[in-house]
């Protein structure tokens, strides 16, 4: 981050390059930096080369998010005056500007991500500003004809994927069957994700018309704004639905074992369902009682009835 006259600030971010399409459509950002290390890799060498890179640009403050020893190394090696972050793994002196974390002040991640912008000292940010993402016109229009998407007909769309494990996942049996409730309705059904959902969006897709696979067969980029043209959205607790809720989308989450308490969809426009079970939330990728009914015992019929107050909402141009 450097400071501008006036007090304003330019935003640079150090980040892996999946997450550039992300990054490219916020128009805070000025600038993405690519991680050249993947999650887990040390490679103090690489981080010391980065870092020298970094210095060049002359930066005020850097303020680093995760907690981790490593990911301190970059901003100390770049001479970065003011390196804020939480305390972490024995990170003294490579944070210079160490913040305490009070989790019951601060229970949402978002607000202790912006807890680290804020002035120390500051109040903590109980609301946090919503976040958002713009989506390319031309690029949506590209998309309609190159996967024949028939612009009249209103989209719901799908994310039954969840990176975290399949205690996060929403059965796909229940996706299949609120897929065939849609169509009934008029709907048609986009499944949308990375090559690795592909096996799940399968048999949401098999037997239904109605529904139109896009799962592996799409960029990062090209899901925001496919998800930006959708009349609402259904989806695990995910990046997606962080996604979706930039993008100011109606939105029906699902959560099971992790906790909306956590990591909330920061929309007006999103409609939360969650059984709140006793053994929930676990925070386990696999059902340490092995029924997941906290995700399971989530009926097709009870989502379509949260979907249909946004069945009137006006589609997108």
């Amino acid at each position: 981050m450097s400071l501008k006259a006036g007090g304003e600030c330019e935003i640079d971010v150090l980040a892996p390059a999946w997450s550039l399409p992300i990054l490219s459509r916020m128009p805070e950002v000025r600038r993405s930096i690519v991680m050249p290390l993947g999650h887990g890799q040390f490679g103090l060498a690489e981080r010391w080369y980065l870092g020298k890179e970094l210095s060049r640009e002359g930066y005020n403050q850097s303020i680093v998010l995760p907690g981790s020893f490593k990911s301190a190394l970059a901003p100390f090696f770049a001479l970065i005056p003011q390196r804020t972050g939480f305390r972490g793994e024995m990170r003294f002196g490579l944070i210079n500007d160490m913040r305490p974390l009070d989790r019951a002040l601060l229970p949402m991640t978002v607000q202790r991500f912006v807890a680290l912008g804020q002035p120390r000292g500051a109040p903590a940010p109980i609301s946090p500003p919503s976040p958002r993402l713009y989506a390319d016109p031309a690029n949506q229009a590209t998309l309609r004809e190159r996967f024949k998407l028939d612009p009249a007909r209103p989209a719901i769309a799908f994310m039954p994927g969840a990176e975290f494990g399949p205690a996060k996942q929403w059965p796909p049996a229940h996706y299949a069957k609120l897929a065939h409730l849609l169509a009934a309705r008029g709907f048609q059904v986009w499944v949308l994700g990375s090559e690795k959902d592909s096996a799940v969006a399968r048999p949401i897709a098999n037997g239904n018309p109605s529904v139109i696979d896009l799962t592996g067969r799409t960029s990062l980029g090209d899901v925001v704004d496919l998800i930006a043209l959708a009349r609402a959205v259904v989806c695990n607790d995910s990046g997606l639905m962080h996604v979706a809720a930039a993008l100011d989308v109606p939105l029906v989450a699902l959560f099971g074992s992790s906790s909306p308490e956590h990591t909330p969809p920061l929309t007006r426009r999103a409609v939360i369902e969650t059984l709140r079970l006793s053994c929930a939330p676990c925070f386990e990728r696999r059902c340490p009682l092995g029924h997941t009914r906290c995700l399971t015992d989530i009926a097709p019929e009870k989502v379509l009835a949260k979907l249909e107050p946004f069945f009137d909402t006006p589609l997108p141009s």
